[in-house]
Parts: C-alpha cells; structure tokens; sequence
C-alpha cells in the first residue's frame, strides 16, 4: 500500500494544501488555542513557536506501539513547543521550555529522508499540531528527495478540524491521546476546559479520514487511527467515558491503555497528581476497555 501522500503530490493537490496551511499562521488559528498572533512575523502565541518549527530531536524509536516499531524502528521527529500545557508533561523541557532549534523546510524534509534512509518503517511527528503548516511545507521536498514511508500524526488530541480537514490524503496514521472525558479536569491540569469536546470531534474526523489501524503482513501499521489514553490516578482522566467514546466510534480501533503515568514537571503542586498508579487502578482501566467491547487493546494488562 502507498502512502496517500504521493497520490495527493501526483495530482498537484498538496501545493494547496500547504498554501491554505501557511495562510492559517496570520493571524494564527492553527489549533483551538486561536492566539492570533503573526507566525509568518515570528510572532508567538501559546505554543512558543514562530515562523520556523523547532525540532528536539529526531531518531529511530523502539518504544512506541507495536505496530509503529516492528523491526527498525518508528521515525520519530520531537517539535517543541506545546498547544497543551499539561502540569504532569514529562517531556516539559521539550513542550513548556521548547528547548530545541530551528529549522527550515528543507531541513526538515531531510530529517525524514534520513529516518527513512535508515531504516524506519515510518515518520512518527510528535507534537505536531502547532507545526502543521511547516511540515506539509517540508513534505514536497521530502516527496522529490525519495520519502515513501507512512506519515504518523502522535498528537494530544486538541485539533482544529478545520487544520485536519487539510491533513486528508496527507497521513495514513493518526495517534492521537484522548487525555480527559471531562472538562473542568482538563482546564486545570492543562488549561483546556474544550478539550473533550474538541479531542471527540478530532477523533470522529480521524476515523472518518482513514478507519481502523490496518497492519500488513510484518506486523506494520500502514493506515488507520490508533488511540493513547494516558490513565491518571484517581480516575481523574474520567477511563471508562473515553472508552465508550472511542467505542461508539468502532470497536476495532486500535487503543493503548497505559500505565506510564508518574509525577513530573508541577504535578507535586496537585495533591492528586503526586503519586504513580496502583495495579487495581491500572487493571480497572483495561477493564473498563474491554466492558466498552473494545477488542485491540495495547498495554502489558490487556
């Protein structure tokens, strides 16, 4: 199976794509934050990010799911800055402090020529949603110079359906966090009280785009929405309404229930948030999975 995006580049559709892209950066509205600010003038709103993308880091990955790492790896490109502002991040230097360095479209274009060249069955954007624009400008140059590989977009869930309605035919993976069912719990641990709102209509257009995870004969993911859900202690993620949520969907979407959770970055200013999960709390969760009827579950529970 072909990536979409090349059938999207052959028919000389991509180039508007990118221009509708870069047209939502001034004023911005690239995600649900609406700051409004002027990227194109390096302007920068919530997500610290201006004109250029910033990049972490990049390299192959061993330790996303399974379908995504087979046997060399998932191509993950690490972007900072942030459209969340989780107060449990554990990669707060990356999304709140944006440590990272610029790069223009041609660099990273070759960051995903070089993953591929490598050996890595995907390009895994991590963090992408404020750089949506940056990297379909990237993408023709990574299309002439020889990119192939599946597109995987491993967002947190707070989308512009307007900004995915563009990404059609560009990625064949979504992965998406469905963080919290509820929203008072996401305005104060990430300052988003839309959140569910705006994670279940991005999910639905997710699936809506490209239907449950299909995984070839190696075991790869190559088309198809595959869901995070980070459970926290105390049920504060609200488990068992996101998978009912994601249930009503399809039962066969392809979920990760997991128990990576521990206190990082202001976790310890929130008296809930300041311990790891306990086993019962963790085994309720994927159980509240299965209860839902869904059948591909991720996760050393399920």
């Amino acid at each position: 199976m072909s990536a979409s995006y090349l059938a999207l580049a052959d028919s000389g559709r991509l180039q508007g794509r990118v221009e509708a892209a870069l047209d939502l950066l001034a004023p911005c509205t690239v995600c649900p934050r609406q700051c409004r600010v002027d990227r194109l003038a390096d302007q920068q709103g919530a997500c610290q990010t201006g004109r250029l993308a910033r990049v972490a880091s990049y390299a192959p990955h061993f330790g996303e799911e399974r379908p995504l790492v087979g046997t060399s790896g998932s191509g993950t490109i690490f972007f900072a800055g942030c459209n969340l502002g989780c107060v449990f991040c554990q990669n707060y230097d990356i999304s709140h402090l944006a440590h990272g360095r610029e790069v223009t479209a041609d660099q990273l274009a070759a960051m995903m020529v070089k993953l591929q060249n490598i050996g890595c069955h995907n390009i895994n954007f991590v963090t992408p949603t404020h750089v949506v624009p940056q990297i379909l400008e990237a993408l023709s140059a990574a299309i002439a110079a020889g990119l192939t590989v599946p597109l995987v977009y491993n967002c947190g869930g707070y989308e512009s359906l307007e900004m995915l309605r563009l990404l059609e035919g560009v990625f064949d993976i979504y992965m998406p966090d469905a963080k919290y069912a509820d929203g008072d719990i996401a305005a104060r641990f990430s300052n988003a009280s839309d959140y569910p709102d705006r994670m279940r209509a991005a999910l639905q257009e997710m699936h809506r785009q490209v239907g449950d995870l299909q995984i070839d004969e190696r075991g790869l993911a190559v088309r198809g929405l595959l869901v995070r859900h980070l459970v926290l202690p105390e049920d504060l993620a609200g488990t068992t309404r996101i998978m009912q949520f994601v249930a009503s969907l399809s039962k066969q979407i392809y979920v990760n229930v997991m128990d990576q959770y521990r206190p990082c970055y202001r976790a310890d200013d929130y008296p809930r948030l300041r311990r790891r999960l306990t086993g019962p709390e963790y085994r309720d969760a994927v159980q509240a999975a299965r209860d839902a009827g869904l059948t591909r579950l991720d996760g050393w529970a399920a």
